[in-house]
């Protein structure tokens, strides 16, 4: 580059013709903001706005008709020298023999959800059960409440009456509270080995708030009548109750380790280790043999 400039220097001319530089841009620019301004503030600002944009405008104008305005400056050649850089990434030399993991490398098995579930639930029947208990409602208060959107009728009854035995609740409840309990297990099961650190904090108080936040702005259009009787600190309670049962049972079950490492045909049950021979024939005479 430098000696191209060099050889055709003489090709460069010592001046070159500009548009002069002028004011009156800035001038009719303030006069019009001046003019606006003057619509909020005082007839006054926008007279001298006025004045401004006219003088501004003739101003310019005078700049380019009828011929445009020019100077001559003068060239000042400059040397311009090129340069790249390529930045790098180092590599570590034994992190490319390294497999990718895919986490978490070890996980809790369905039975430790199961066995997490079933504990949960089991405690949080007891806690709900010691509330209607000691708020004199009668201990089938809580299970009456789980069902009640599906008996419109308990609306009408005093609590007195809603925590006396029902045959119909105690079916529907029963199976409605484990399948729950099970599916928020396995849940946990699923989740823990992800929040390995502090499994207790996670299962036991940050999801059981989250979900009773969830189901506290859900519940007037799922359950009108549990809505209007439930104690929501006794149903916080028994959440973190739950939580923290399952979350314990959980965490002390085995864990087993993922089959990340394992082929997909092997995984996917096309496969099966073992049957695979370990050597191949290389050619029809070994076949025969």
């Amino acid at each position: 580059m430098n000696t191209e400039l060099s050889e055709h220097s003489s090709d460069v001319p010592q001046q070159i013709e500009m548009p002069a530089p002028t004011a009156w841009p800035i001038i009719l620019a303030s006069g019009l903001t001046l003019v606006f301004l003057g619509m909020v503030t005082a007839a006054s600002v926008s007279i001298l706005g006025a004045v401004l944009a006219v003088a501004g405008a003739a101003g310019w104008f005078r700049n380019v008709l009828p011929e445009q305005s020019h100077e001559w400056v003068p060239v000042v050649p400059e040397h311009i020298t090129l340069q790249t850089s390529r930045e790098t990434v180092e590599r570590i030399a034994t992190i490319s023999a390294v497999p990718r993991a895919w986490l978490p490398v070890e996980i809790y098995p369905v039975s430790a959800g199961i066995k997490g579930g079933l504990a949960g639930g089991a405690v949080m029947a007891l806690v709900a059960t010691l509330y209607g208990i000691l708020k004199g409602n009668g201990m089938w208060y809580a299970m009456n409440l789980l069902v009640a959107g599906a008996f419109p009728e308990m609306a009408r009854e005093t609590s007195r009456q809603f925590g006396a035995f029902n045959l119909n609740a105690f079916l529907i409840a029963i199976p409605v509270h484990l399948v729950i309990s099970l599916m928020v297990g396995l849940l946990y099961g699923a989740m823990l080995p992800m929040f390995s650190r502090r499994p207790i904090l996670l299962g036991g108080f940050i999801a059981p708030l989250l979900w009773s936040g969830l189901i506290y702005g859900c519940l007037t259009n799922i359950n009108p009548v549990m809505n209007q009787r439930i104690d929501w600190p006794w149903f916080v309670l028994c959440q973190i109750a739950f939580g923290i049962v399952a979350g314990l049972v959980v965490a002390v079950q085995e864990r087993i380790s993922t089959r990340q490492n394992v082929p997909l045909m092997v995984r996917m049950g096309i496969e099966v280790e073992g049957l695979i021979p370990e050597h191949q024939p290389e050619n029809q005479e070994d076949l025969r043999r």
